[in-house]
């Protein structure tokens, strides 16, 4: 499978053959399904949490006598049934992290990349060139290979300076090779990759 190299320009200047792991590679939408929602998962802290009856403040004296008051026996007034009471059952701390085998989140990334590639949305070309961290000259970038603004930039190595000039690019995100998961790649209208990094993918 091959995929278009772009030029400065955004003009096509080239082929560049995708690795066999790639091209051949199978969607499986359960195996998909599965990756996504535990990359999901894995993001959330997890640090909700509410007060009991036993943490709320206040509610060691008995509020009334236990009889003989016509109403209604109460031992505490932090009783969840109290207003300022503690929550029952409410949320407490926990940890939603799922873990999968390595092998089956590769699977899909390769599966995302080769449906991006199949749809024309998998492009080759040079990351911009920045000697001031400037966001214009990002979005000037963005449309010289008129690409729309949720694109997704796949780099080899880290650029402090594009990673500054983009961060005011809310749609627009770029990437380590070595990060790349399967949610980027799905998520991006397009997905652009250095020759560097594409050369690597297998």
């Amino acid at each position: 499978m091959d995929i278009n190299i772009l030029d400065s320009k955004g003009k096509v200047s080239g082929k560049q053959t995708l690795p066999e792991s790639i091209a051949n590679a199978k969607p499986d939408k359960h195996l998909a399904h599965e990756v996504v929602t535990a990359y999901l998962a894995n993001q959330r802290k997890g640090t909700h949490a509410v007060l009991t009856r036993a943490e709320v403040t206040g509610g060691s004296r008995k509020p009334w006598k236990q009889k003989h008051t016509g109403r209604a026996r109460a031992g505490t007034t932090r009783s969840p049934l109290w207003r300022k009471g503690g929550i029952i059952h409410g949320p407490q701390p926990r940890d939603y992290r799922i873990t999968l085998p390595q092998a089956k989140v590769r699977a899909v990334l390769l599966q995302a990349l080769s449906a991006k590639a199949t749809s024309g949305d998998l492009i080759v070309a040079d990351a911009p060139k920045l000697e001031q961290p400037k966001t214009k000259a990002v979005t000037a970038w963005l449309k010289s290979l008129s690409l729309p603004v949720k694109s997704l930039l796949v780099l080899e190595k880290k650029d402090s300076k594009l990673s500054l000039a983009a961060r005011n690019l809310s749609d627009f995100e770029i990437m380590e090779r070595k990060h790349l998961h399967a949610y980027q790649v799905l998520g991006a209208k397009k997905v652009v990759l250095t020759p560097e990094a594409a050369g690597l993918l297998s």
